[in-house]
């Protein structure tokens, strides 16, 4: 009898000790559809919402910490209990040296919610999607199940409120490996990044853990290129070679084209000059053309070494972009890169001949085929022109060779001088009249004389 009432005192003693926001030990004895009840030896049996157990393991005859939310029976009779509330109290020692040392905690996303995730970190955290990820997620979801460690940036003592942020740890692990790389890159190294951005000057490379270096346009092709999207695109992946690093600043260099030998180094002995080489023109300027006869190799090929003859006024008159043509290489200067080809001496030198055909003092009958304020251009022969400048027209004064001359005219010519090195003819007109002037007075002479052997 004695041994009863002390069990029924003990147990009036251990409920009268029970009131709202009390952490008591609880035994599960029933899991349902949405709660799960709670043996707390208590005169009724409390209930936990069962989304408070996280990790999803709830078995009967499990032992759980709960805070007891009221006394006051729910409608089933239940007392209405808490483990999240628990959880808090039992951890929160835990998270607040986190939070003062800003030490990571590790924890377990399980839920989507609005405006971010549930987050168990030894109680519910909630993770901001602000602060879920390095970059904007593109599949929220994916991050539900997730295990990872956070760093507590906001501490609401009162509420009990903690909240979390992943990118905050993603950002100084992400570092720490980024300073890792950075010790262990050496120049020469031969890497693998990715092309995130394009300019005018070059790409910027990404390597792993947001390393970014510079790939300069000079560095990426032996040969011109005036663009880099010439060579990269946008999220290309690419094996670069590591130039140079600056460690204090974080800075890379990168080189392409130094994955290949420098084109130039033989090209003496690959092209001496006198080799015929075939190339494609592949720039077209006012003073020429620039043909390519390998990757790295293009070279000059002068207006002035385009044809023997002097009408060409530009290369496109003989060369288009494209074309396929054989030159000869008549000059290199291995230190500036540079390169020269002739088109023209793969033809005999038509001049010597020219010479011989057209001597000084000779007079030639040509057409005038061009007419500027200097005087006219006269063709000899197709391909073969002779300046009669303006001064050599006629003696008598004139404001424009127009005055005199017409474009198509046939006209006599006399050769006044030949400059073969700069393939030049100088014509003169006038100096034909000066001629038979001086012969007719030569005949008028011979007559006079005549007469006079008459007369006596």
């Amino acid at each position: 009898m004695t041994e009863k009432l002390n069990i029924g005192k003990l147990l009036e003693e251990k409920i009268s000790g029970f009131k709202p926001g009390s952490l008591v030990k609880g035994r599960v004895v029933r899991v349902m559809e949405e709660e799960v009840v709670i043996d707390i030896g208590y005169k009724s049996e409390g209930v936990v919402p069962k989304e408070e157990f996280k990790g999803g393991n709830i078995l009967e005859g499990n032992e759980v910490d709960v805070i007891v939310e009221s006394l006051d029976p729910d409608e089933h009779g239940f007392i209405p209990l808490s483990k999240e509330k628990a959880d808090v109290i039992l951890n929160w020692e835990k998270i607040e040296r986190c939070y003062e040392t800003g030490e990571w905690i590790e924890g377990k996303i399980f839920r989507s919610v609005k405006g971010g995730y549930k987050v168990d970190i030894g109680i519910i955290a909630f993770l901001p999607s602000s602060q879920a990820d390095i970059n904007p997620l593109t599949n929220p979801s994916s991050l539900v199940g997730m295990c990872s460690k956070f760093k507590i940036i906001n501490l609401d003592h009162a509420r009990k409120n903690v909240v979390v942020s992943r990118k905050r740890y993603l950002e100084e692990e992400r570092e720490e490996k980024k300073k890792g790389l950075l010790d262990g890159i050496q120049e020469g190294q031969l890497v693998t990044g990715i092309v995130r951005n394009i300019v005018d000057y070059g790409a910027f490379i990404e390597l792993e853990y947001g390393v970014v270096g510079l790939l300069h346009i000079n560095d990426m092709s032996w040969g011109r290129i005036s663009h880099p999207s010439q060579i990269l695109n946008t999220g290309q992946e690419v094996e670069v070679v590591v130039l140079s690093v600056d460690r204090e600043r974080q800075v890379l260099s990168f080189g392409l084209k130094q994955k290949t030998p420098n084109p130039w180094d033989n090209i003496e002995e690959k092209y001496p000059v006198g080799t015929v080489v075939e190339g494609k023109v592949v720039n077209i300027t006012d003073y020429g053309a620039f043909v390519k006869i390998e990757d790295g190799i293009e070279g000059l090929l002068h207006i002035s070494e385009l044809s023997w003859t002097g009408r060409i006024k530009k290369p496109s008159d003989i060369v288009a972009m494209g074309d396929t043509i054989r030159v000869q290489v008549i000059d290199i200067k291995k230190d500036e890169q540079k390169i020269s080809f002739s088109l023209k001496s793969l033809e005999p030198n038509p001049w010597p001949e020219i010479v011989r055909r057209y001597p000084v003092g000779g007079i030639v009958k040509g057409k005038v085929y061009n007419i500027t304020d200097f005087g006219a251009f006269i063709e000899l022969e197709p391909g073969i022109d002779g300046l009669l400048h303006i001064s050599n027209i006629t003696d008598d004064a004139i404001k424009h060779p127009s005055e005199v001359l017409r474009k198509g005219q046939k006209i006599d010519v006399m050769v006044l001088e030949i400059d073969p090195d700069n393939k030049r003819i100088s014509l003169g007109m006038k100096q034909i009249g000066d001629i038979k002037s001086k012969k007719e007075q030569n005949e008028d002479k011979e007559k006079g004389g005549e007469n006079e052997g008459t007369d006596s």
